[in-house]
């Protein structure tokens, strides 16, 4: 019985690991430099930039080509979502300091 526990935390611990690294291989490849696209984002695009927004602010801070922010946007949903995304990030972090 108590290698069956450990099996089901080995497995969880490798579920998540997974999903962090897709998550990770996802954020990373989503920093594209300004006004690569000329593609009109709108909510879906603002939560993915405010999600993605503190790597892209370090990514600018050390010379990167990275936009901040889609220059080509819909206006306030895209806004909307950018706050949203940039809100969700700060949510997620406080939550795994308990």
């Amino acid at each position: 019985m108590h290698t069956t526990i450990n099996s089901g935390n080995n497995d969880h611990r490798k579920m998540v690991l997974g999903l962090l690294m897709v998550m990770s291989i996802f954020i990373f490849s989503s920093c594209a430099p300004s006004g690569f696209t000329s593609h009109e984002y709108g909510f879906f695009g603002g939560f993915i930039h405010g999600v993605i927004f503190l790597l892209a602010l370090i990514g600018k801070l050390f010379g990167a080509d990275v936009g901040l922010y889609a220059a080509n946007n819909t206006g306030f949903t895209y806004w909307l979502g950018f706050i949203i995304g940039f809100l969700t990030l700060g949510a997620g972090g406080a939550a795994s300091r308990r």
